[in-house]
C-alpha cells in the first residue's frame, strides 16, 4: 500500500514535469510485458516470472526553444561586479546616511511579527 502511494505520487510529479515542458513526446507503452524479455541491466532486482509495464518516451530536442518565454519582454540588465573603489564608496554613502541600528533581539522580534501575520 505504502509503495503504491509513492508510485502514484511519482507518476503525478512525472506528469507535472511533462506538462511543464510543453513539448510533444512520442510514447510507447507495453503493459504486462514479461520481465524475462528485458535486457539484463533492466531486469536487476525483478523476479524472473514478473510482469512489468514498460514505457518508452522519445526525448524532445531543446534546440531553439526559449526556456523562459514569459521573461522575453523584460529589459535585459547587464550586471557586473563592483570594483573595490565602488564598494568603498557605497559603504561610505550608507554610513553617511546614519541609519538607525537595531539589536539582534529587535530584528528577531520584527521577523517573528511578520511571520506570524501569515499564520492568522
Amino acid at each position: 500500500m505504502e509503495s503504491s502511494r509513492h508510485l502514484q505520487a511519482f507518476r503525478l510529479r512525472l506528469g507535472m514535469t511533462q506538462l511543464l515542458r510543453h513539448r510533444p513526446m512520442n510514447k510507447i507503452v507495453f503493459e504486462h510485458y514479461p520481465a524475462s524479455k528485458l535486457p539484463e541491466e533492466l531486469r536487476k532486482g525483478l523476479e524472473k516470472d514478473a510482469m512489468v509495464r514498460v514505457v518508452i518516451e522519445e526525448e524532445a530536442k531543446d534546440e531553439g526553444r526559449d526556456p523562459f518565454p514569459g521573461f522575453r519582454s523584460l529589459p535585459k540588465i547587464e550586471r557586473k561586479p563592483m570594483t573595490t573603489g565602488e564598494t568603498l564608496a557605497a559603504i561610505r554613502r550608507i554610513k553617511a546616511e546614519d541609519r538607525q541600528s537595531v539589536t539582534a533581539e529587535e530584528a528577531v522580534a520584527r521577523i517573528r511579527r511578520l511571520r506570524d501575520e501569515w499564520d492568522d
